[in-house]
């Protein structure tokens, strides 16, 4: 069988690393886009602030064109032994076009309310979440500027993650990509 790929979209906080983390101990293999942008922190001895890792995010696609954290990932996804690769953050269409080359791909978006995310974020503790709603709100704004808003309504797949359990989250998700395996 051929390699799928499961593009997780949405804003940042919505569910999609709980839904990645989740995924791998059904067996799947996970890739983080924002690892990817954090490795290259570190190779350039930047600190992982939202802040930095924002503008890296940007001075990357600049440079290297609008699918350049996908093109990061390549190489790990061809590498991975799983049938299924879920990548946990895609943020654009380029992006999604540049996997595309590489396997086939299904886009899951997942939705959350701002205030249910704010909070997820809250609690999250990584180095690069919100301190306060304008850092919060910053952020929302960078990531629709890269172009997020689009590759959300091409999902082939939307689960809304208001009043669900962690649990249920995963479960959706899996049920989802089942389906699409079948």
């Amino acid at each position: 069988m051929p390699k799928l790929i499961v593009c997780l979209t949405g804003m940042p906080g919505a569910g999609k690393s709980t839904i990645a983390s989740g995924l791998q101990k059904k067996g799947f293999s996970s890739i983080n886009m924002g690892d990817a942008v954090r490795a290259e922190a570190k190779r350039r001895n930047l600190e992982p602030t939202g802040q930095n890792l924002g503008k890296l995010m940007l001075e990357l696609r600049e440079k290297n064109g609008q699918g350049a954290v996908a093109e990061l990932i390549k190489d790990d996804i061809t590498k991975s032994p799983s049938d299924v690769v879920v990548i946990d953050g895609v943020r654009s269409n380029a992006e999604i076009e540049v996997l595309k080359k590489i396997a086939t791909v299904k886009l899951l978006a997942i939705h959350a309310s701002t205030d249910t995310r704010y909070s997820f974020l809250s609690v999250r503790h990584r180095s690069d979440d919100p301190q306060n709603r304008d850092m919060f709100n910053e952020r929302d704004t960078r990531e629709i500027g890269v172009g997020i808003s689009a590759s959300i309504a091409l999902a082939d797949e939307t689960i809304s993650n208001n009043n669900l359990s962690i649990e249920q989250l995963i479960d959706m998700a899996y049920q989802t990509i089942t389906k699409w395996l079948a």
